[in-house]
């Protein structure tokens, strides 16, 4: 179980901005369809774009993470499968990594978007060492529409860190990632853990 409280889980708030009202997705396709730029951001956000990826029966939820990738300069890397996890199995799952101090590495989470339109998906991730926060991020997504046959799933990939190394960094790390969009609907939160070893 995580010691990560959300506290350490909420997203910056930007000044002024308003989250724009709702839409079904037929009302966003019917939407000024004569609007070129308009239509440049509803093809961004893949509609209008192929048949809709089939979802599970009584699957409700609109944001489902496949897998969690370590892509580790010069090593294999880590996929841990999530495809066939309920999002309540999700918070019991031991997901563990190990990392080489001064590794250059970097995060990369598959997922698909379901039933709806997901607007301004963010990523939250908290980090912890002995009880003691050690990171934070907070890293904007974007906005998706329900994967189609042709396009089964989404991408994110991080930007490359290195691994703290020394006496102090090694060891073990517990964090926590949640994903939570404009509404401030949270959509999946996912404890994970990590060590930093030697060699």
């Amino acid at each position: 179980m995580s010691n990560i409280n959300d506290d350490d889980l909420q997203p910056e708030e930007v000044p002024g901005y308003r989250v724009g009202e709702k839409k079904t997705i037929a009302e966003y396709q019917n939407l000024d369809a004569n609007d070129e730029s308009l239509n440049k951001w509803k093809a961004s956000l893949g509609l209008n774009t192929g048949e809709s990826l089939p979802v599970a029966p009584g699957d409700k939820r609109k944001f489902v993470v496949l897998s969690m990738t370590l892509n580790i300069r010069g090593a294999d890397p880590i996929v841990i499968d999530l495809s066939n996890e309920s999002a309540a199995s999700l918070a019991d799952k031991k997901i563990q990594f190990k990392i080489k101090e001064k590794s250059i590495y970097s995060l990369v989470i598959k997922f698909k978007v379901q039933h709806d339109i997901i607007t301004g998906i963010k990523y939250l991730q908290a980090v912890k060492k002995t009880g003691i926060t050690v990171d934070k991020m907070d890293e904007p997504c974007g906005s998706y529409a329900p994967n189609t046959v042709d396009t089964p799933f989404y991408e994110k990939v991080f930007h490359e860190v290195e691994a703290p190394s020394g006496l102090l960094a090694r060891g073990s790390y517990s964090a926590v990632s949640k994903f939570i969009d404009d509404d401030k609907v949270t959509h999946l939160v996912l404890p994970w853990s990590f060590q930093i070893t030697k060699n």
